[in-house]
């Protein structure tokens, strides 16, 4: 028997609304992990177009641009459609513009396929963040939002490998793997029900609070998008490029690659318990563990002679690549003040996405002017581990490891 998610029953978020949230919040990560290891066969397919080598990763990150755009009117987004039909109508969406390319053999189409997947992925993302605050206190958002950490790595690992083997059986057997939606359209529409109120929305995305009580903090909001947009850059460079560097020293084979990068992808991770242990260092420090990580992961993947090398900087590159996300954000938000915490948010959202989009596009410079993907690898790499130099010497001139004096008294 199917219950009426209207229903007085079914307003009680329980462990069908969590598994829909957690499955339904790794989409966006799909849009990008899953086509890491068919990236170099769909440049094969367009080698006959000279733009292929650059127009390719794009378009992998083309989703990031549209995100970026529409993260700053989320909040007009949720208030416009409701939390359960922009989810339901979203992951529609995704299904159909996810699996388009599936049926497309033109490149400018697929990059206006991957577009319009990116406006899918923003309402998803910003109907999950709001129906985590409306259905959850406290200690279940905890809760769901540790079991989702949990279990994004295992699903990422799992789809680079299953992606390897859909692009051994086709160039564009990879956006299959998009019709995941659908199912989890049924569970959404089976679990997930509208809150009575809006006003956690609300309170949350910063809309309606009435006069601010402190000056919008202008220089922090410029600080936290420079920063962000920086770490997504370096975030994406194996996201996007990775099967092109593994290209460099002999991995040709998508269905190799992706067996060879299961095991490192899990030691996102590891980084997700370096970041909960090293909470008490602060968070510029934190920051500075996140960049060293990451930055030097890259420079070994880019001075690595064989594949053996390049899967150990690949699991340095992993582990760094789990702290990101969560030190980026606890970061952003010592610098917001409650009543700007909203807009803050959503300009930092634009900001990591927009790395995301524009990370191929500094990769593909970089590889022009050296000649080799390594080396664009180790030119990014390096830049990351000069931003790790400058966030530990700022941390350690600032008593507290960087926390600010109002939340060192707090």
């Amino acid at each position: 028997m199917v219950t009426d998610p209207n229903s007085a029953e079914a307003r009680q978020p329980g462990v069908g609304q969590g598994i829909t949230v957690i499955t339904a919040g790794f989409l966006p990560i799909l849009a990008i992990v899953s086509l890491f290891p068919a990236v170099p066969s769909i440049i094969d397919h367009f080698s006959g177009n000279p733009s292929a080598a650059w127009q390719v990763p794009a378009m992998v990150s083309a989703p990031g641009l549209t995100i970026a755009v529409i993260a700053l009117f989320a909040g007009m987004l949720v208030d416009r459609f409701g939390r359960r039909k922009l989810m339901l109508g979203s992951l529609l969406l995704y299904g159909l513009f996810g699996a388009a390319p599936f049926f497309l053999d033109d490149l400018n189409a697929i990059y206006a396929s991957r577009l319009l997947l990116g406006v899918a992925e923003a309402a998803i993302l910003t109907t999950l963040n709001t129906l985590i605050g409306d259905y959850w206190e406290d200690a279940g958002r905890r809760k769901w939002l540790t079991l989702q950490g949990l279990a994004g790595p295992f699903l990422a690992s799992g789809v680079i490998l299953a992606s390897g083997y859909l692009t051994g059986l086709r160039w564009n057997g990879i956006f299959l793997i998009y019709l995941i939606a659908f199912p989890i359209f049924f569970a959404a529409a089976r679990y997930l029900y509208e809150p009575a109120s809006d006003a956690t929305a609300r309170k949350m995305l910063g809309i309606g609070q009435g006069p601010a009580r402190t000056p919008f903090p202008m220089a922090s909001v410029v600080m936290i998008g420079i920063v962000t947009l920086f770490s997504s850059a370096l975030y994406y460079v194996f996201i996007i490029n990775g099967g092109m560097a593994f290209r460099e020293v002999g991995i040709m084979s998508s269905q190799e690659l992706g067996k060879l990068t299961f095991i490192p992808s899990l030691f996102v991770m590891v980084g997700s318990l370096i970041f909960w242990a090293t909470g008490r260092l602060g968070p510029v420090t934190q920051l500075g563990i996140f960049l060293a990580m990451i930055g030097g992961g890259l420079a070994w993947i880019g001075l690595a002679s064989d594949w053996r090398w390049m899967i150990a900087g690949l699991v340095i590159q992993q582990t760094g690549a789990g702290m990101a996300v969560p030190t980026l954000i606890a970061w952003a938000q010592t610098k917001l003040p409650f009543e700007h915490r909203g807009r803050g948010m959503g300009l930092w959202t634009a900001c990591f996405f927009f790395g995301q989009f524009s990370s191929p596009f500094l990769v593909s410079l970089f590889r022009a002017q050296t000649g080799a993907m390594q080396s664009a690898f180790l030119i990014m790499g390096a830049t990351g581990v000069a931003g790790a130099i400058a966030a530990f010497v700022f941390a350690a001139s600032r008593r507290g490891g960087g926390i600010p004096a109002a939340a060192r008294a707090a």
